[in-house]
């Protein structure tokens, strides 16, 4: 089976991210091993955690999470049945930073990731009053696909730059970042709506792409909407047998079907989803349709309890194992 790994936001948890991101039910429908893992630190809330992430977290009391998150992919590859070629990455805001500060780091474990309100390209740095990621703080394994929500109202990790220490530089940065490193050719391609715009690179190397979602009234939350999308024309062909017409000619006759709207629920876990089968350009559906957004906000804090339990050989998974090395305060 394949397996995603969902990574909880700040004053969050395992139970908490599930609720919001929904991915424990695509899990359960499409066949997929679904990991949720803790971070280390406690959250402003009570029963919530949040992620001492590598270069950006000070408070004390973090430990090795790159450490905890390569053990925790170890111990799913050991006891269950799954295809390690296809072990995806999904994070919503700390989590996402997490993950990204992650993958900067070299780690060769994911196939592709998603992003919601977090994507990262290296640690923020500030050259003649302009801030941009470090390029030595991000060194990617290889190529990698990315596909990326975020909302032009965000007040937390605001799109355009800005906000926290740890954020700074602006989402479209953090995308061309990542199209630098995974080789992309040409300019981004760009295609609006009236609710949000697709960014595209396609042409990457080792067939890697990347995607982005930027929705115009849209804050800091997971996206749980329904859209509307047009299949392609081609992929709905029906080839018919020969027929004779009344000149007696016999003729082929292929019937291409009208584009259809087709309503789908393209939340960002169902959108991830589609994009992480896809991750080498095959894609049929036009993102960038007509929409009909009904959107159900996720708030960022999560009420859940945390969870206690552990990855067992089910499609909702929860970890929350004790991490074995404490790292000194700065190490990291």
């Amino acid at each position: 089976m394949p397996v995603v790994f969902d990574f909880h936001g700040s004053n969050s948890n395992p139970n908490g991210q599930l609720d919001r991101s929904g991915w424990d039910k695509v899990g359960e429908r499409e066949g997929i091993v679904v990991v949720a893992l803790q971070g280390s630190l406690k959250g402003e809330l009570p029963g919530t955690n949040a992620w001492n992430v590598p270069g950006v977290t000070k408070r004390e009391g973090g430990l090795d999470e790159p450490g905890f998150i390569r053990d925790a992919i170890s111990m799913v590859k050991s006891k269950l049945c799954v295809d390690e070629t296809r072990f995806y990455g999904s994070g919503y805001s700390g989590g996402g930073r997490m993950l990204s500060q992650y993958l900067c780091s070299g780690s060769n474990d994911f196939a592709a990731a998603g992003f919601v309100a977090s994507l990262r390209a290296g640690l923020p740095q500030e050259n003649e009053g302009k801030w941009a990621p470090d390029a030595k703080s991000c060194a990617p394994a290889k190529p990698l696909s990315i596909v990326a929500f975020a909302g032009l109202k965000d007040p937390a990790n605001p799109y355009q730059g800005g906000g926290k220490p740890y954020w700074q530089y602006s989402g479209e940065m953090a995308l061309k970042r990542w199209a630098e490193m995974d080789g992309c050719k040409g300019a981004v391609k760009s295609k609006s709506t009236d609710s949000f715009t697709l960014n595209t690179y396609d042409v990457c190397k080792s067939g890697a792409r990347i995607h982005s979602y930027v929705i115009d009234a849209w804050d800091h939350a997971w996206p749980r909407a329904t859209m509307k999308a047009d299949m392609v024309a081609s992929a709905a062909a029906v080839i018919r047998k020969p027929s004779s017409d009344t000149s007696g000619k016999v003729q082929q006759v292929v019937d291409r079907k009208t584009p259809t709207e087709t309503v789908r629920r393209v939340d960002a876990a169902e959108r991830m989803w589609d994009f992480f089968q896809n991750s080498e350009g095959q894609m049929v559906v036009d993102a960038t349709a007509k929409t009909d957004c009904s959107v159900k906000a996720v708030p960022a804090s999560a009420s859940a309890k945390a969870s206690e339990t552990t990855c067992s050989q089910t499609s909702k998974s929860s970890l929350n194992n004790a991490r074995s090395v404490p790292a000194v305060e700065g190490a990291l």
